[in-house]
């Protein structure tokens, strides 16, 4: 496992997603274990539908599954990135 995830990574998977691209924007996150990553990981589940998984990664991103809907999460992620 990788330790950091750049900015620039995180910002390329958030574009896959834009793309409805969750195959390849998982392979971009899922070698890292920090928060950072493991949130978007965390976010990928979610919006695939499974949840325990989602509940796996948020732990690990020391966050809790959120209950806003997924564009205002995907969002806030952008601007979090962003500002990294």
């Amino acid at each position: 496992m990788k330790m950091m995830i750049s900015k620039e990574e995180l910002l390329e998977a958030i574009e896959m997603v834009m793309d409805d691209n969750l195959e390849d924007a998982h392979r971009v996150v899922q070698h890292y274990e920090c928060p950072e990553a493991c949130w978007f990981h965390a976010f990928l589940h979610r919006k695939e539908g499974d949840n325990w998984n989602a509940n796996y990664w948020y732990e690990k991103a020391g966050r809790t599954m959120p209950t806003k809907n997924l564009d205002l999460e995907m969002e806030e992620i952008r601007q979090w990135v962003e500002n990294m």
